[in-house]
């Protein structure tokens, strides 16, 4: 069954979400369900097989007429223009084979497992064996502020995490335009509790996270080498917290000038890095960026501040982990590889309360 709303089909992106009933694969869902150039063709889940995703997401009753089928990427592929896969890492290099390619689908992978392209790093990071190494070369790292033309000629997408679209988008510009020094860069980074994903775990339970706020995996997060790989440096610090929201990410890092530049120039740097990217905002005057000014919504919010004393830069910067960290990211992906303008389907207003 596919959703029964939509009014044509003559152009119409064919897709398939498997993992469709975890957080990211629910926004993929919402954020598709209402275009009429995209048919939702199957939605896969390995724990409601056979029963319909609008008794599991009950807001979707009336807009989405699926039920939920077995994985069986290649079957997808074969029937599908793109594949989405929203699945844990260790999962996705089994499923996309060179057979899966063959078809000619593209595959937009939100996992990751086509992240990082050396497997020595993958496996150290993530604890498990890659089994697509063949693909790495040709997989193209989604973040489509800084590779929109090879996303357009791309077959398999690797969709950023979450945490490193904040933090790269955040430091792309700086290490540009060679202001900041490459090897003493700090990134703290804050996010809701829908990054740990839907899977019941003691950290994520409500009396551990309700009035709480704790770092993790410091000196560990697997976000690290991905965020080092696209920034181009060796090393740098990157600790991320859990806060007691549900979703939205906030980073704010630290950089040391090379030499003396001042707010203004800097913010300056970011607009015209940015100067084509509709998803990006510079916030004017001396505001913070905001989780709450991103909920829902596929923008980047960054601002910029100096701190004389020290000679540093601190930038500021939000995103919803969801949307820009997962699946608006995804969709903006979706856009480019078809032709479409990238924000098709991503320019809604975000939910302030």
């Amino acid at each position: 069954m596919v959703i029964t709303f939509l009014r044509y089909n003559y152009g119409m992106i064919k897709t398939a979400i498997v993992g469709s009933t975890g957080y990211s694969g629910q926004e993929l869902v919402r954020l598709l369900a209402l275009r009429n150039d995209v048919e939702i063709k199957f939605l896969s889940s390995q724990s409601y097989v056979g029963k319909k995703y609008s008794d599991i997401y009950p807001f979707f009753k009336g807009l989405v007429s699926n039920v939920c089928v077995e994985q069986d990427v290649l079957k997808f592929a074969k029937e599908c223009d793109v594949v989405f896969l929203a699945l844990p890492h260790g999962i996705a290099s089994k499923e996309i084979t060179r057979e899966v390619l063959a078809t000619g689908c593209k595959i937009i992978d939100l996992g990751a497992d086509f992240r990082l392209k050396s497997r020595a790093i993958y496996e150290k990071w993530y604890g498990v064996e890659h089994h697509g190494e063949e693909l790495l070369k040709n997989a193209v790292y989604g973040l489509c502020e800084l590779n929109r033309d090879e996303i357009k000629g791309a077959q398999l997408i690797a969709n950023p995490g979450c945490y490193a679209t904040c933090s790269i988008m955040s430091a792309a510009p700086l290490l540009d335009a060679g202001i900041v020094r490459a090897d003493n860069i700090i990134i703290d980074a804050k996010s809701g509790v829908s990054g740990a994903g839907r899977t019941l775990t003691a950290d994520s339970l409500y009396c551990e996270c309700n009035e709480n706020i704790k770092a993790y995996k410091l000196a560990s997060h697997r976000h690290t080498p991905e965020i080092e790989q696209a920034l181009g440096v060796d090393a740098l610090m990157f600790t991320p917290h859990l806060i007691p929201v549900n979703r939205g990410i906030l980073a704010t890092s630290y950089y040391e000038l090379t030499h003396k530049v001042n707010v203004d120039e800097a913010k300056r740097i970011y607009k015209e890095f940015y100067k084509d990217c509709y998803f990006v905002r510079v916030i004017e005057g001396d505001e913070s960026a905001e989780i709450k000014n991103v909920k829902g919504t596929n923008f980047f919010d960054v601002n910029v501040f100096m701190d004389e004393r020290t000679n540093k830069l601190i930038v500021t910067a939000a995103i919803d982990n969801l949307v820009k960290g997962a699946a608006g990211q995804a969709i903006q992906n979706m856009n480019l590889m078809f032709g479409l303008d990238e924000k098709t389907g991503l320019e809604a207003t975000g939910v302030y309360l």
